[in-house]
C-alpha cells in the first residue's frame, strides 16, 4: 500500500502547528518544528491572505496527515460518514479514532501512529483473539485488543509494559498493563475526541 515517506517534520511545518508525527522526539528540545517552525520552501517571501477555501483545505489536509491517511482513503472515510445517520464530521472522527493503528496508539502501546501502524503491519496484535495485521482495521464496541502473546518479548512491548503504569487513555478506551491488552468501552463522544482538529472545515471543503 501506498504511503507518505518523506519528512514529517516538513508536515508540521507546513500546518504551522506540531501534529506528534515522531512521538517523544516532539516533546523534546530535537524536534524539528520547535528549531525552525517556518513553512518549508522559500523563506522570506510574503503569503496572499488565505480565503475560505484555503482554510478549508489546510483543515483536511491537517486531519488527514494527523492519521496519516491517504487522499482517496480519506474521501472513502468522508462519504461513508454522509451516509451514516448522525453528524457527518462526527462520524468522520469516529472512524480515524476507531482505527486499530490509533487504537494502538491511544491505549500506548506505541509512541506515534507511524510507530503503532508498523507494529499493526507485522503482525504483533489481535482483535478478540484473532490476529489482525491490517491498520485501517475498523474496531467496534467491546472488541479486546492485545499483544500476541507469542510477541510480548519483543522490545517495544517490553518498554510499554513500563510506560502503561503511568498511561492515562482516553475514558472511551480501558487498558490492562500487565496483560498487554485493551478493550473499547464505547464509541468516542466529540469531547473526547482531539479539540484541535476542526471536523466541521472538513465538512465545507467536501460539500462546497
Amino acid at each position: 500500500m501506498a504511503r507518505y515517506t518523506g519528512s514529517v517534520c516538513r508536515l508540521c511545518r507546513r500546518e504551522g502547528l506540531k501534529l506528534f508525527l515522531k512521538g517523544a522526539r516532539c516533546y523534546t528540545k530535537k524536534c524539528a518544528f520547535e528549531r525552525r517552525p517556518s513553512p518549508p520552501g522559500q523563506h522570506g517571501v510574503r503569503r496572499r491572505k488565505m480565503g475560505d477555501f484555503g482554510i478549508q483545505l489546510r483543515e483536511k489536509q491537517k486531519m488527514r496527515r494527523v492519521y496519516a491517511v491517504l487522499e482517496r482513503q480519506f474521501q472513502n472515510y468522508f462519504e461513508d460518514a454522509e451516509s451514516r445517520p448522525g453528524v457527518t464530521g462526527e462520524n468522520l472522527l469516529r472512524s480515524l479514532e476507531t482505527r486499530l493503528d490509533n487504537v494502538v496508539y491511544r491505549m500506548g502501546f506505541a509512541t506515534s501512529r507511524s510507530q503503532a501502524r508498523q507494529l499493526v503491519g507485522h503482525g504483533h496484535f489481535a482483535v478478540n483473539s484473532v490476529a489482525t495485521n491490517v491498520a485501517s482495521y475498523k474496531l467496534k464496541l467491546g472488541d479486546r485488543v492485545e499483544v500476541r502473546e507469542a510477541r510480548r518479548d519483543r522490545e517495544p512491548f517490553k518498554l510499554a509494559k513500563e510506560t502503561l503504569r503511568a498511561h492515562q487513555p482516553p475514558e472511551w478506551l480501558s487498558i490492562e498493563p500487565a496483560r498487554l491488552a485493551g478493550t473499547i468501552l464505547s464509541m468516542p463522544r466529540r469531547d473526547q475526541m482531539p479539540p484541535d482538529l476542526n471536523e466541521q472545515l472538513v465538512v465545507e471543503y467536501y460539500s462546497r
